[in-house]
């Protein structure tokens, strides 16, 4: 019998913020085991929480991204279990009444091949939340130890749907989620840092049903082609399962990386019973409307909005905006090399595959110029590039010494052009002579062009573009050839 897989997925996002969620001891990535705490995270007797109200603002701004209703009123509520990486044996969270409701994330999926793009669809959202989370735990050989300083830290579950069929839809789903996340400034959404982390619902039903199969829920996601690996397996295991005659339980499993297979951690029936019930210590909290309007005017364009602006309105291809639009730091790069000089395609070329390539390369190198926003290279660089080759003072050849020079010195290109003698040789003479020689001595090209093939003139070009080592002018170059083959 054919199968069908019902796919959802839960991800925890931690919020960029100074301090923690219910307390002011800091937080940041790195630090030395358990130096980030205090008397609130490790729960000591007569503490009191004290709202980050920073983090709530970014999670309704989070939902408005994301097409959320925020609610008026939200919150807490204890979930109450008892595992070493929760010192208060509870973890404060919302169960009831949620920050953000519905929504919605569109996705893209792969096109035929890299160039091309693919279907468009939306997948849709049940929920947002916040709660705080837990230490981190680290399994030894003969013991686990524990660090607190993630615990605490405001965390957003975003709650899909069962909305998904495939782990391809889900793999889109999260690329673009996480883009959308980072635009917005909400997170990082490193998920080697574990600022994203995320659990799949797994599920079969026949083909052609309605009603939902039981549900198995995979853990230890740590990374995107995890996810798609895992999803791909369990996917595979509870078809082996049903055609066998078996039935699938309701259980979790965590994936193993390194036997690129999942094992059950709990079954339904050794689900713990977390006895939420409100927290005594936190009032609900009333939404300002004004304040989440304000939020909503601060959001920034959302990727696939500004990919179709540029295609539509700058005329981009998808194969330059698809690379453009997943880094708002290289959109912003890109749109200020605009108010220099306004050549959207050229200066995107120059974007996309120049200076991403130098940025690749230096990080190969271990330097410490790994984006954009690190580099000696400037938008008024690229601007000034694109004008000066359609000026006609350098060629394209020629652009690409200069802009590795630049790239390097952070020299202006037309400073380096006359620092080094770079212009264009518009000297006819001198190039006529070299076009002659080029005809007398390649007869075949001479004739192939003559009868038609226009592609023949390059191998006429090159050895005038070597002998002046590129400064020869390409237009007045196809003129002068052109010119004298017919002549010949």
């Amino acid at each position: 019998m054919p199968y069908e897989a019902v796919i959802g997925l839960e991800i925890h996002v931690q919020i960029k913020t100074r301090t923690k969620m219910f307390t002011a001891a800091p937080y940041r990535y790195g630090a030395a085991p358990n130096t980030l705490t205090d008397a609130v995270v490790l729960g000591l007797p007569g503490t009191l929480p004290v709202l980050n109200y920073a983090a709530i603002e970014k999670c309704a701004k989070l939902g408005l991204m994301l097409g959320c209703e925020i609610a008026e009123v939200c919150k807490w509520d204890r979930k109450n279990y008892f595992y070493p990486d929760s010192p208060k044996n509870y973890q404060l969270t919302q169960n009831e009444e949620p920050l953000c409701v519905g929504g919605k994330v569109e996705i893209v999926l792969p096109g035929p091949s890299r160039n091309v793009e693919g279907d468009h669809r939306w997948v849709t959202l049940n929920r947002i939340h916040l709660e705080e989370d837990p230490g981190k735990l680290t399994h030894e050989a003969f013991e686990t130890v524990i660090d607190f300083n993630r615990a605490g830290v405001p965390l957003a579950e975003i709650v899909t749907e069962p909305d998904m069929s495939s782990s391809t839809e889900a793999v889109a789903f999260l690329n673009c989620l996480r883009n959308m996340i980072v635009y917005a400034g909400i997170s990082d959404c490193d998920m080697e840092k574990g600022q994203l982390r995320c659990d799949a619902n797994v599920s079969l039903r026949p083909v052609g049903t309605e009603k939902l199969g039981t549900r198995t829920e995979m853990k230890n996601l740590n990374s995107i082609s995890n996810v798609k690996a895992a999803i791909e397996y369990e996917i595979e295991r509870q078809t082996e399962v049903l055609n066998g005659g078996g039935i699938i339980t309701q259980e979790t499993r965590r994936w193993d990386v390194e036997s690129g297979s999942s094992f059950s951690l709990r079954s339904k029936e050794e689900a713990h019973d977390y006895r939420y019930f409100p927290d005594p210590d936190l009032m609900p909290v009333q939404m300002n409307r004004k304040r989440i309007d304000e939020l909503e005017d601060e959001l920034p364009e959302r990727p696939l909005d500004k990919q179709r602006r540029y295609q539509e309105a700058l005329n981009l291809p998808y194969t330059l905006t698809s690379v453009l639009c997943v880094n708002r730091e290289l959109c912003e790069f890109f749109e200020d090399a605009l108010q220099t000089y306004e050549a959207p395609k050229q200066i995107a070329n120059y974007i996309t595959n120049d200076l991403l390539r130098e940025l690749s390369a230096a990080s190969e190198h271990g330097d410490s110029a790994l984006d954009v926003g690190q580099c000696k290279l400037t938008p008024a660089h690229i601007g000034i590039l694109a004008k000066i080759i359609d000026e006609g003072i350098i060629s394209k050849q020629i652009a690409k010494e200069v802009f590795t020079e630049m790239f390097v010195t952070g020299e202006m290109p037309d400073a380096i052009v006359e620092k080094k003698g770079l212009k264009q040789s518009d000297d006819t003479d001198e190039i006529e002579a070299l076009c002659l020689e080029a005809i007398a001595g390649n007869a075949q090209a001479v004739g192939q062009y003559k009868e038609g093939n226009t592609k023949a003139l390059n191998a006429l070009k090159g050895p005038v573009m070597k002998a002046t080592k590129g400064k020869a002018n390409p237009a007045m170059l196809d003129d002068l050839l052109k010119r004298l083959i017919n002549k010949v």
